[in-house]
C-alpha cells in the first residue's frame, strides 16, 4: 500500500516537473500556486467570519480545506522547482519509503489537528457570544488550552507511529520537563497565575484597575502577563505572578466610582449651612450621578478649619471623567462658598509673649547699657566686670573719647 501510494505521488510530481520547463515558467507557476493558496485562505476566512451562516460541520470542512490547500501548495512549489523527485529519492535512499504511509498519516493527523482546533475555537466563540458568563479572557484561555491539548495528543500519536518505545520517550520528556521547569520557574509561575486569573476573574479587559503602584486600563490578559495602558499613554506589562501577589483595585467592577473632595471651612462658619452650600454647588454638575445623591460629611477638626468631605458618584468611571468632574466640582465649591461669604481658611499660627524674671533682668541690663552708650551686653555682675572690658572699649569708641 505504501509502495503504490509513493508511486502515485511520484508520478504526479514528475508530471508537474515536466510541465515546468524553463525558469520563467517555473516562476510563473510558483506565483500562480502561491496566489491560489492565498486566495483560497482569504475566501475561506471570509466565509468563516460570516457569523450565523455556517454550521459547525461546515466550519470544520472549511478548516480542513485550508489545511489541504496549504499542503497542496507546498508540494506544488516543490514539484515546480524539481525538488519533488529529489525528495522522494532521498526518502528511498534513506530507507524511509517503507514508512511513507506513516509519514502521510502523520501529515494528515497534523492537518486534522489544525482543522479540529479551529473548529473547536469556533464552538467556544459561539458559546462565549451566547453566554454572558464567559468573558473574552476566559474565551481566549479556553481556546489556547484546547489547542495545547489537541496538539499534544497528536504529537504523542505521531511519535507512536514511528516507535514502539513511547514510554521511554515520555520518561525522558518528564526529566526534560523538570529541567526546563527549574530553569524557567518564573515563567511557569506566571503561566500558572494566568490560569488562576482566568478562573478567579479579578478584572476584565477594559477595566480601570490599580495593581500595586501601577494604574491604568487593562488592554490585554495573556497566559504570561497582563498589559495595561496608563493615563500618561504608557504601556505597562506586569507578569501574572506579580498581579496575583499584589493588591488589585478594580475601579470599574461595579460600573461606578465614588470620589471625595476635602474642603475646610472657618471655625466661625455654620457647619450645617456650609454643608448645604457644598451639596447644592455640585448637584447639577454634568457627569455626577443623581443616584446615589451627593453627600457632605464632617470629617475632622484641623488646625485652622473644620474639614468637610464632599462625596459624589460617577458612572462608567474613567480617569478622564474623574478629573473632569473633580475640576468642575472644585470650581463650583469655591464659587458657592464665596457667594455665601464662607471662608476657606489657610493655616495660621497664634503667637503670644510671656514675661518672666529672666526677661526683666535682660531688659534692665539692656536699658543700663543703652543709657551708658555701651554697644554690647556685658556680664550680669553688679559692677559689670564679667566681659566688661570689650564692652568698655566699644563704648569708648562709640563715645568718641
Amino acid at each position: 500500500m505504501s509502495g503504490a501510494g509513493s508511486r502515485t505521488l511520484a508520478d504526479g510530481l514528475v508530471s508537474i516537473e515536466r510541465f515546468a520547463g524553463g525558469d520563467l515558467e517555473r516562476i510563473g507557476l510558483t506565483i500562480a500556486i502561491l496566489a491560489a493558496v492565498v486566495a483560497v485562505r482569504l475566501a475561506i476566512g471570509w466565509l468563516k467570519r460570516r457569523e450565523g451562516e455556517r454550521t459547525s460541520k461546515q466550519r470544520l470542512l472549511l478548516s480542513s480545506a485550508v489545511a489541504a490547500a496549504t499542503a497542496a501548495g507546498v508540494l506544488g512549489v516543490l514539484a515546480v522547482w524539481g525538488l519533488g523527485s529529489a525528495l522522494l529519492n532521498a526518502l528511498e535512499n534513506a530507507a524511509i519509503a517503507d514508512h511513507l504511509s506513516n509519514i502521510v498519516l502523520a501529515v494528515v493527523l497534523l492537518a486534522s489537528a489544525y482543522a479540529l482546533t479551529d473548529f473547536l475555537g469556533g464552538v467556544v466563540r459561539e458559546l462565549a457570544t451566547e453566554s454572558t458568563a464567559v468573558s473574552e479572557h476566559q474565551e481566549e484561555m479556553l481556546r489556547r488550552t484546547i489547542q495545547i491539548t489537541v496538539y499534544t495528543l497528536v504529537v504523542l500519536v505521531t511519535i507512536g507511529l514511528f516507535t514502539d518505545n513511547v514510554g521511554s520517550l515520555l520518561v525522558g520528556a518528564g526529566f526534560l520537563g523538570i529541567v526546563v521547569g527549574m530553569a524557567a520557574r518564573q515563567t511557569l509561575g506566571a503561566a500558572l497565575a494566568g490560569f488562576v486569573l482566568m478562573f478567579s476573574r479579578p478584572f476584565e479587559v477594559g477595566d480601570w484597575v490599580e495593581v500595586g503602584d501601577h494604574e491604568g486600563t487593562v488592554t490585554d490578559i495573556s497566559i504570561i502577563n497582563t498589559r495595561m495602558r496608563s493615563f500618561d499613554g504608557e504601556v505597562v506589562t506586569i507578569p501574572n505572578d506579580e498581579v496575583r501577589s499584589r493588591p488589585v483595585i478594580d475601579r470599574s467592577r461595579r460600573n461606578r466610582l465614588r470620589i471625595e473632595i476635602e474642603v475646610g471651612v472657618d471655625y466661625d462658619a455654620n457647619v450645617n449651612r456650609a454643608a448645604a452650600v457644598l451639596r447644592e454647588a455640585i448637584v447639577d454638575i454634568d457627569g455626577i450621578a443623581r443616584m446615589p445623591e451627593p453627600d457632605v460629611v464632617t470629617k475632622r477638626f484641623a488646625d485652622s478649619a473644620v474639614v468637610l468631605g464632599v462625596r459624589y458618584w460617577i458612572t462608567d468611571p474613567s480617569m478622564r471623567k474623574r478629573w473632569r468632574t473633580q475640576t468642575a466640582a472644585m470650581s463650583a465649591i469655591k464659587s458657592g462658598l464665596e457667594h455665601e461669604g464662607i471662608t476657606i481658611p489657610f493655616p495660621q499660627q497664634t503667637l503670644s509673649a510671656r514675661q518672666g524674671e529672666f526677661g526683666v533682668q535682660l531688659d534692665s541690663a539692656v536699658g543700663r547699657d543703652v543709657a551708658r552708650g555701651d554697644g554690647s551686653i556685658g556680664g550680669t555682675g553688679a559692677d559689670g566686670a564679667g566681659g566688661g572690658s570689650p564692652g568698655r572699649s566699644q563704648g569708648s569708641g562709640g563715645d568718641g573719647r
